[in-house]
């Protein structure tokens, strides 16, 4: 008897793992089903759509903000802007946004057409979302593409857990801005312009490529990298979605 009760015992007192199932939560993704972009997206949300499955979160899909209110993003923890522009929203979906963004009601990720921040199809410049981006505007791209080598510059952020300090991009079309965001963002990694292959005169110096917006309530991060569908078969890159997805949303 006193055998089963130490057992008994034992096994109550026994440390408990808590590091179980991260806690569910719901992404939306707003996503361009259109242009040159559209094999990204496609082959993006099948990669989504399996680490969803594994992990144990959820997410929905919608093509354009037409329906983004208070009350429809409230259903979500986080937004994802999977290429999609910042321009051409309706008033009622930019301002929703905004205050999802300013206060905190959700985390969010962005990836390469999130900063077309200019003039563009006859739309003005959303200045907040400029803002939100670290005060920049859109000036030139590769539009030829070229090959380059990421530099990690924060291996202490949760987002850079486990990526190379350097790892190469193949296919890239390396927007250029009117100025580099850094003073107005915390940068997490830069591209080495001296390593496009092939070289070309679309620079501009000081280039960071992954940054956080530290200013809002909303943990957030902007991912350049995100125009050709080859990007899938760069674990770098995929670990580092992965990471911004999971840390965005608060999971860790």
């Amino acid at each position: 008897m006193k055998k089963i009760l130490f057992l008994i015992v034992s096994v109550l007192l026994a440390p408990v793992n808590l590091k179980a199932q991260p806690k569910h939560f719901k992404v939306l993704a707003l996503y361009e089903n259109g242009g040159h972009h559209i094999a990204f997206s496609k082959r993006a949300m099948v990669w989504l759509d399996k680490l969803a499955a594994e992990k144990g979160f959820s997410i929905d899909y919608i093509q354009k903000p037409d329906k983004i209110n208070d009350e429809f993003l409230s259903h979500y923890q986080l937004f994802l802007q999977l290429d999609y522009v910042p321009y051409g929203w309706p008033d009622s979906a930019a301002a929703a946004f905004k205050k999802y963004i300013t206060e905190g009601r959700g985390g969010w990720v962005g990836f390469h057409h999130a900063t077309l921040l200019g003039e563009f199809d006859g739309f003005h410049e959303w200045q907040w979302f400029s803002d939100f981006m670290g005060g920049i505007s859109w000036k030139n791209y590769i539009g030829t593409f070229a090959k380059g080598t990421v530099n990690m510059e924060d291996k202490q952020h949760p987002v850079m857990k486990d990526i190379p300090a350097s790892f190469r991009i193949e296919q890239e079309e390396w927007y250029t801005y009117d100025k580099s965001p850094r003073p107005n963002v915390h940068v997490l990694a830069s591209v080495d312009e001296s390593t496009y292959d092939p070289q070309g005169d679309v620079k501009m110096g000081d280039h960071p490529v992954v940054w956080t917006n530290e200013h809002v309530k909303a943990r957030n991060v902007y991912i350049f990298m995100g125009h050709s569908p080859n990007l899938l078969d760069n674990p770098a890159w995929v670990k580092l979605v992965a990471n911004a997805i999971f840390w965005a949303a608060g999971v860790k």
